[in-house]
């Protein structure tokens, strides 16, 4: 790890770096070239010891280039490959700024963007200035449709399930007042830190600037189940915090919320077992009918959505065996007039319409959730549909 100077750094800006080498130098020099004369600023490279040697070559760099005023580079190496968030937090620890600046080192996050992202915090109450590829004039460039399923898919568990209102609260391309964050226990689990920091800050001012997201062009994305792990267990932690801080609040409404949120967070996760399920069975393992492997999709995502519904959102701990398959049969039954629905539109929508598979698949998921929700609340958890 690197000792990091002290400095009159106004603007500290974070880059995790994991096999970076053929972006890293160009996305640094690009960054000096956007930033504003008037400001004084600080880069921080934060490498986990990346195999094809970004981390050298930032060292290299260093010691090549002259000291640029208003503009200074460092590198921090981490011996083992740790993770985003906590790379993040590493840099902004050994941090100047009192503006902090994060984005990703492979030009998916434009440079020219930083200038417009500082402005809002220093000319404005904004306490956090978010590059968004979902407000409106936001977009992405390079992705493919799953890619982008996945991605909604997964910022709308996050925003449902932990009550976030931002467009894009999982943008690794973000700014935000250094003094938000003081004092608070930032856990750094996972690859988005930007969801912990919206969810332990509710209540600071929240900018959303669009932007386009081009996909990168050399090295690979990092996007793996591990990284699907550890969003999971990121949003798990921190529904489990907004629930602590929550039963400290006795207002109803409050409690409504939170209570129909968990809900749709559930058949938002239902929704994305469904679609990859029958994705894997249809393009991966078995080449199955799309009809058959869209079968299996439901079942599976029945399954899931049941368990997490009966623990998580109405917190029944019943496991009496009885009492357990009756609930699970009432599911099964109610959710099978939704799945009648999935499979009657994914067969008119691709046999008669020629719709894409993939397509048809995500409107017929969601409306079948719709119903599957609404009956189940009301029959099978025995709670009043607007309660």
């Amino acid at each position: 790890m690197s000792s990091l100077k002290k400095n009159n750094a106004q603007v500290s800006i974070i880059i995790p770096t994991y096999n970076e080498s053929h972006n890293i130098i160009q996305i640094l020099e690009s960054i000096g070239e956007h930033l504003p004369k008037n400001i004084t600023a600080e880069a921080i490279v934060i490498d986990d010891n990346s195999p094809d040697g970004t981390g050298k070559i930032v060292e290299d760099y260093l010691k090549e280039i002259k000291h640029r005023v208003g503009y200074t580079i460092d590198i921090i190496h981490r011996k083992v490959k740790s993770g985003l968030s906590s790379a993040i937090l590493h840099g902004i620890e050994h941090s100047n700024g009192e503006t902090i600046v994060v984005m990703d080192g492979d030009f998916s996050h434009p440079p020219k963007i930083i200038p417009r992202l500082v402005d809002e915090i220093n000319n404005s109450d904004c306490d956090i200035a978010i590059a968004s590829r979902y407000t409106p004039g936001g977009a992405i460039k390079g992705w493919t449709v799953k890619r982008k399923i996945i991605s909604k898919t997964a910022t709308g568990i996050a925003k449902a399930g932990l009550g976030i209102n931002q467009s894009d609260p999982m943008s690794g391309f973000f700014a935000f007042r250094r003094k938000i964050i003081k004092g608070l226990k930032i856990e750094a689990i996972g690859y988005k830190i930007l969801l912990e920091i919206l969810v332990k800050t509710k209540g600071v001012k929240v900018s959303e600037i669009p932007y386009t997201f081009s996909d990168r062009m050399y090295g690979s994305s990092k996007l793996n189940s591990s990284t699907m792990l550890d969003y999971v267990k990121s949003v798990w932690g921190l529904y489990r915090y907004g629930n602590t801080i929550q039963n400290k609040e006795t207002r109803i409404s409050a409690r409504f919320i939170s209570k129909a949120a968990r809900f749709y967070t559930v058949g938002a996760s239902g929704l994305l077992i469904n679609y990859l399920v029958s994705l894997l069975f249809v393009d991966t393992l078995m080449n199955f009918w799309y009809m058959h492997a869209t079968t299996i999709g439901i079942l599976v995502s029945m399954s899931s959505n049941y368990i997490l519904n009966k623990i998580w959102t109405f917190e029944d701990r019943n496991f009496a065996a009885k009492e357990t398959l009756t609930q699970y049969g009432k599911f099964i039954g109610f959710s099978s007039v939704g799945a009648l629905i999935q499979l009657g539109m994914v067969y008119i929508l691709v046999d008669n319409y020629q719709f894409v598979y993939s397509l048809a698949l995500i409107l017929a998921v969601i409306i079948a959730a719709s119903s599957n929700f609404i009956l189940n609340k009301k029959w099978t958890f025995k709670e009043k549909v607007w309660s």
